[in-house]
């Protein structure tokens, strides 16, 4: 039997559906576009894709490698939640700027739910994660080619 064809012995685990969402920017993911060459005035080096699961837009974010928690969570409160409004549940990488206690404390404070996805599965957040690793190669080809 050739090795494709065998099994891995692995059992497939049961996914959890996300939640669809009943308006806008009610449900968003987020997630980083990392390894790029600093640019711009501040010299980013990051992108911070927020990713609205009702109307598929996307808003990038130019943010630092060394950005800390609170920095990416006044980011997001300036530039996102005070143009969409309060969102119901945020769905995230295991980060560890997004698993910190600032996070955790803020979304409770909120009464709001922050989920975490497992990197690169389709499941778990297969329209959201389709669309940030196109967005990621168009900033990788547009910075290849200005830069």
């Amino acid at each position: 039997m050739p090795k494709a064809q065998k099994s891995t012995g692995k059992r497939l685990v049961n996914m959890i559906k996300v939640q669809e969402p009943s308006r806008p920017w009610e449900i968003f993911h987020m997630d980083w576009v990392t390894g790029l060459p600093p640019g711009g005035e501040k010299s980013y080096n990051y992108f911070l894709v927020i990713f609205d699961r009702f109307s598929r837009t996307p808003i990038l974010l130019p943010c630092h490698k060394d950005d800390t928690a609170m920095d990416i969570a006044l980011l997001i409160w300036n530039r996102v939640v005070s143009w969409t409004g309060i969102f119901k549940s945020l769905i995230s990488p295991r980060y560890h700027k997004f698993t910190s206690a600032l996070w955790k404390n803020l979304h409770q404070l909120l009464g709001k739910n922050l989920s975490f996805s497992t990197a690169y599965h389709p499941h778990t957040d297969d329209i959201a994660e389709r669309m940030i690793q196109t967005l990621e190669d168009m900033v990788r080809i547009f910075c290849a080619y200005v830069l």
